[in-house]
């Protein structure tokens, strides 16, 4: 079973040495590339391959170790340069049990294009090949992606990589977080079991509608399920975060008015929409231009 090869393409603003000099120099390379915790070079011998060890941090406790070696590299006459490699390891957790790849660094007249191209056998037989087509696959050559954007963004705008990182992955946890909220406050109270405070807050903040405040109840929980799930698929999260702004003042508004009482209860609707407000605007903040892997070019162009 051949698995297709992964390949990533991104245009870099950037000087050749430069660029070479942040993927090629260790220290370096494992600060933006989110498949390695650690990278070592090995004692080589001269004009030998460059041999190097990795690791990669799946949690804490849990890491896997492989090496490699840089079996060729080559500079073109229009300035052009590819390094390739081999890597393998004998990890009885990894997934991957050998590859190869390369990497390409195209001078154009104002930027770089750097493109990497590798594929691996993989470890557990033919349920290895089904994990790795399904899932791992695709998550490793995200990875890749988004890396070569906090490369790129690093290069080219200063911001350190895991300046980068830490917006990133913050900006995610918020919004799945706001993903458990809607969803749970739509589907448990409202859908599920149908709290008797729900139909209350509903006939006494609308009471033109009270004959109907059961299904409105219903339709307002299958709209917050759904704005939940916009959470994970739609990709502008700040229009969200920006939407909520919005929102949880009006929620509260809303709230009070309709059972003053609700103010004195231990966990009321003004301090935890107000934290949720604030969650928002920590969001709009940290997610401006944050890098993403949809920068980069994922399927080589045949000429």
């Amino acid at each position: 079973m051949n698995a297709k090869p992964i390949y990533v393409e991104i245009n870099i603003d950037s000087e050749m040495d430069k660029l070479w000099e942040a993927t090629q120099t260790p220290s370096l390379h494992e600060q933006w590339d989110l498949r390695f915790s650690s990278i070592t070079y090995l004692p080589s011998e001269e004009n030998e391959p460059q041999k190097f060890s990795y690791q990669t941090k799946i949690m804490p406790g849990w890491s896997i170790e492989g090496w490699g070696a840089t079996v060729g590299s080559h500079s073109g006459k229009d300035g052009s340069r590819t390094s390739s490699l081999h890597f393998e390891t004998d990890d009885s957790i990894s997934i991957i049990k050998e590859g190869k790849g390369y990497w390409q660094y195209k001078q154009k007249n104002d930027s770089i294009t750097f493109l990497t191209q590798y594929t691996y056998n993989v470890n557990f037989g033919r349920i290895g090949h089904i994990l790795d087509c399904l899932l791992f696959r695709p998550l490793i050559g995200w990875a890749t992606a988004l890396s070569f954007d906090v490369l790129k963004r690093w290069l080219e705008k200063g911001e350190t990589p895991a300046t980068q990182y830490i917006r990133f992955f913050t900006n995610w946890m918020i919004s799945f977080l706001f993903f458990i909220v809607w969803t749970y406050h739509g589907f448990i109270p409202k859908l599920l079991f149908k709290h008797p405070e729900e139909l209350s807050m509903i006939k006494n903040g609308l009471p033109f509608i009270t004959d109907q405040a059961e299904w409105s109840v219903i339709f307002i929980g299958i709209a917050e399920v759904l704005f939940g799930f916009i959470w994970l698929f739609y990709q502008n999260k700040r229009q969200l975060f920006g939407l909520q702004i919005i929102i949880f003042p009006l929620l509260t508004f809303g709230a009070i008015l309709a059972e003053p009482d609700y103010l004195i209860h231990p966990f009321n609707p003004l301090t935890f929409n107000l934290s949720l407000f604030t969650l928002s605007i920590i969001g709009i903040l940290l997610s401006k231009d944050i890098p993403t892997a949809t920068s980069c070019k994922r399927q080589r162009v045949r000429n």
